[in-house]
């Protein structure tokens, strides 16, 4: 059966796929969006590739190139969850009126605890820190003896992910 025109888009494709999720990981490869065209971004991205991994620098994709672009994609797919920092800064401070994803994961941690302490409320999760997230903050602060102000500094959020991480041990009562 012959190669056709739509199988080696295909391929193309899937070549730029993995170059592209490696690039997520590794800087030194540039980004290329899967198009099936093997152009000059892609010749680019491949030659980026074989310079990184040791491989003879063509812009081609060989056997040994695409067994090694595998390889490495794999190696990040099936790597150890990586920790995901969202708190911004240690100047940072989350209060009533702020919205978005940090306010939605304080949300969640908050409900966490509360789900176990029945003496700890359980704010909406709903990304806006309003004054229900900020009296739960006040009385969790309460609990772990930190000055209750309602707002989540990088202390606050300290105890917060050390309470999330360690709940079965942490002696809230």
């Amino acid at each position: 059966m012959a190669y056709t025109e739509e199988q080696r888009k295909e391929h193309i494709t899937e070549l730029q796929r993995y170059l592209y999720g490696i690039s997520m990981f590794d800087k030194r490869i540039p980004t290329v969006l899967p198009d099936g065209i093997y152009g000059s971004r892609t010749a680019e991205a491949v030659r980026s590739f074989q310079r990184a991994y040791g491989l003879p620098v063509t812009g081609e994709t060989d056997g040994a190139t695409w067994n090694k672009v595998v390889e490495v994609y794999r190696s990040y797919l099936e790597a150890e969850p990586e920790a995901w920092h969202v708190f911004p800064s240690p100047d940072y401070c989350a209060k009533t009126g702020d919205h978005g994803e940090i306010v939605y994961v304080i949300q969640v941690m908050l409900k966490d605890i509360g789900d176990r302490f029945d003496n700890m409320p359980k704010p909406e999760i709903c990304g806006d820190y309003d004054a229900k997230t900020s009296d739960a903050v006040k009385q969790f602060q309460k609990q772990v003896g930190i000055e209750p102000d309602g707002s989540v500094d990088s202390c606050t959020w300290n105890m917060l992910v050390h309470c999330c991480e360690h709940i079965d041990h942490t002696g809230l009562k």
